[in-house]
């Protein structure tokens, strides 16, 4: 869980100015002091959890973008949002492991951008929490966004055709094909809006939603199933509201950005209602019994921390409960132990399958709530559970071998011959107040003398140095990275400066190897533009208990270097990695990489080396 400090030096929901992070600590107690005493309008806990409908395809499905009205609070007027199938989050797709099917995406988006954008000058945690946006007048190149959608199954082992490319929006009345053979172990996957620099407006807008992949070994389980069963996406929003201060249903996205003379830096959007299955602080009537959550942190930005609490019997108060989740599951797959938590970190796009026994809390309630009050001005309250005082006997137990087949990688249990690579996350001047991007390292030679805009990253561990350039860091810079399709590769995700980034690779079922933590030093050579990151091994962070099974989607936190190794499996062609935290994706940190079998890529490098025509180095990249 982030500080207040590291929040307002550059956590997954702003960054500030260093020379302002002590003036903005203290204007942050003060405006949490406002906001806590601060009526809402809005009554927590009087809406019911709705649960999204389930679709389970027989080949073949057809889906719709579509405008549609939501109810985000009883209280709130209907709200306007751009749906799957008219559902804020839109339906469950189960499907069966092996089971190819076809997926229609069909664009039927006919009304304006739903939301309100507006962007305001941070001067702390305050000016971007509040609901409403004051002043500030909304953003008119949003509000005149077309409908272009285009769908990624988040998680998916798909070709890069039905993977969900950034450039290959759709307008309205087109349609998106696709085709997914799930031939992947059981696991929670998500598909949400992945067009290209908008990105974080349609996911905020409403176009996110959970597919579940099931297979033998998880049936084998017994686990809590249907109405004990539970898909559970979370996310945070803020309300618009009119000029008297009364809501006016639109959703508001609201960001802050601050200036560095030569460039405006826009932070991520942070909102102060915590919304669940798109309901904000909904409950849930529940049976003394055990319960399973397949949990998303669908958010665009906001790290959740959750923990289980029990309410006092005047509901004034809570107190947390030790050991509430037993997590079974990470977003790629079982675990194959189950581990008893006493919190549970989600960043934007990491799932985890977790059970829960209501058993003990008969006549109880409950609240699911966030740690992290930082960023929660209105309370850590996201969801409460009111737990029966009568049920029916409950026989489960869970197992104590979850998944028979999960093995533990290490990097000796790496197969021989894997690729190995390196990627930066920074910012453009070294500073946490920076523009962050992401930066593809290579190797340079000895004695490499850096040239005008080089960025150099040193590697210091057990007594070694390894020198590295920036080889690329935007999306349309040529392709750098070439894996061969069923080839293991071991990535090295370097945090150098900026705030975190959870960070998400297409195509790639992995583990977290090892979490480590380094010091890093910035000289900079401004009349060469050149900047020289030295990042110094520190000790051991390790992982932790959450994140030990596959999973598609890492936290990167300050000064983190990460080491992950998985195989690229189950399709070819162009795919993306990037951070998750979309407005971040939109602003820069995206890049993409080709996958072609290892035979393709020989001859490729064949012909490149005997100088015959092609296209070049960056001949993979259709961007």
């Amino acid at each position: 869980m982030p500080s207040r400090r590291q929040f307002l030096a550059g956590s997954a929901a702003g960054i500030g100015v260093a020379a302002t992070l002590q003036a903005n600590l203290a204007a942050f107690a003060t405006a949490s002091r406002v906001f806590r005493k601060a009526p809402t309008g809005l009554t927590k806990f009087a809406d019911p959890l709705p649960v999204p409908r389930v679709l389970r395809p027989d080949g073949a499905l057809t889906i719709r973008q579509r405008a549609a009205t939501v109810r985000l609070h009883s209280q709130l007027p209907p709200t306007p949002a751009w749906t799957y199938e008219g559902s804020f989050p839109g339906p469950v797709i189960d499907v069966r492991a092996g089971q190819r099917i076809k997926v229609s995406w069909l664009n039927r988006i006919e009304s304006a951008f739903p939301a309100t954008a507006v962007a305001v000058p941070f001067t702390g945690i305050d000016s971007i929490l509040g609901p409403g946006r004051g002043d500030a007048e909304p953003i008119s190149e949003v509000a005149k966004l077309a409908p272009w959608v285009v769908t990624h199954l988040h998680g998916g082992e798909v070709c890069g055709d039905s993977d969900g490319w950034p450039k290959n929006g759709v307008s309205f009345g087109q349609g998106q094909a696709t085709e997914y053979p799930n031939a992947q172990r059981a696991s929670t996957l998500w598909y949400h809006d992945h067009a290209m620099d908008i990105t974080a407006y349609n996911v905020f807008a409403g176009l996110a939603g959970m597919y579940i992949v099931r297979d033998r070994e998880e049936d084998a389980l017994r686990l809590p199933s249907g109405a004990y069963e539970v898909p559970l996406i979370l996310a945070d929003r803020n309300l618009d509201t009119d000029a008297t201060g009364a809501f006016n249903g639109r959703l508001l996205h609201k960001v802050g950005y601050y200036d560095l003379g030569d460039r405006r830096v826009s932070l991520p959007f942070a909102g102060p209602y915590n919304l669940a299955n798109g309901v904000i602080w909904p409950h849930l009537d529940v049976e003394p019994r055990w319960y399973r959550f397949r949990l998303l942190n669908g958010s665009n930005a906001r790290t959740y921390t959750l923990e289980l609490r029990r309410e006092s019997s005047d509901g004034t108060t809570s107190s947390p409960v030790d050991g509430a989740f037993v997590q079974i599951g990470t977003e790629q797959g079982l675990l194959g132990a189950a581990v008893k938590l006493d919190r549970l970190t989600l960043a934007p796009a990491e799932r985890a399958d977790v059970l829960i026994d209501f058993a003990a809390f008969r006549g109880a309630r409950l609240q699911l709530s966030n740690t992290d009050l930082a960023t929660s001005p209105l309370g850590p309250e996201i969801l409460q559970f009111r737990v029966a005082g009568k049920g029916p006997a409950d026989s489960f137990k869970v197992p104590a071998t979850v998944s028979p087949s999960f093995s533990r990688l290490t990097r000796d249990k790496v197969p021989a011959g894997f690729a190995e690579r390196y990627v930066a996350s920074a910012t453009h001047d070294g500073t946490a107040a920076g523009q962050p991007e992401m930066w593809e390292l290579a190797k340079v030679p000895d004695g490499y003398v850096p040239r005008g805009g080089d960025r150099i990253v040193k590697i210091v561990k057990d007594g070694r140095t390894t020198v590295f350039r920036r080889a690329a860091g935007s999306f349309d810079e040529p392709v750098t990275f070439h894996v061969a399709l069923d080839g293991w590769e071991i990535w090295n995700f370097v945090h150098l400066a900026g705030p975190n980034h959870p960070t998400h690779v297409h195509l790639m079922s992995f583990q977290a190897l090892a979490r480590d933590t380094y010091t890093v030093a910035v000289a900079s050579d401004a009349a060469n533009d050149i900047f020289t990151y030295t990042a110094t091994y520190g000790a051991p962070k390790g992982l932790g208990p959450d994140e030990q099974g596959w999973k598609d989607t890492v936290r990167i936190d300050e000064h983190d270097h990460v080491t992950v190794a998985g195989r690229f499996h189950g399709g070819t062609g162009n795919y993306v990695y990037h951070c998750h935290i979309l407005e971040h994706e939109d602003h820069g940190m995206m890049r993409p990489f080709v996958v072609a079998p290892r035979t393709v890529q020989t001859t490729m490098a064949a012909r490149m080396s005997a100088g015959a025509p092609g296209r070049g180095k960056g001949g993979g990249h259709h961007g």
